[in-house]
């Protein structure tokens, strides 16, 4: 793979990344829409688009860029239940939590070892 090729592929993670992100904050900064909504709406086009069978087609173009951000856990969780309901019904059920189950737990020790470092604080207005 050389120098060109590498390039190329950091440029379609960011521009699809950035993309993403670029309509989630179009959307906290020209709607009232909560950013908590915003999140969940993200997350659900993402398992949306999973199950429909586009998603996929991004994730193959921009790799990290598409996974990365929210919608791209939702991908994964329509992607691991898909997988599973090929073996089995209880598969189906379990299997979104089986493929994002190394996330969600990195989440929770990372979250849990900066809660210890830094001090929460509310905001001052």
């Amino acid at each position: 793979m050389g120098v060109l090729d590498v390039l190329f592929t950091y440029l379609k993670v960011f521009l699809v990344g950035g993309a993403i992100c670029t309509i989630a904050q179009l959307l906290i900064n020209f709607t009232k829409i909560t950013s908590g909504r915003i999140l969940v709406y993200f997350l659900l086009s993402g398992l949306f688009l999973q199950a429909i069978g586009v998603y996929q087609f991004l994730v193959d173009f921009a790799g990290a860029g598409a996974t990365v951000p929210i919608s791209g856990f939702g991908y994964l969780l329509a992607d691991g239940a898909m997988k599973g309901a090929k073996e089995s019904l209880f598969k189906a059920i379990t299997g979104g939590i089986t493929a994002a189950g190394m996330g969600i737990t990195a989440a929770i020790i990372f979250g849990y070892i900066f809660a210890l470092i830094f001090k929460a604080r509310s905001k001052k207005n």
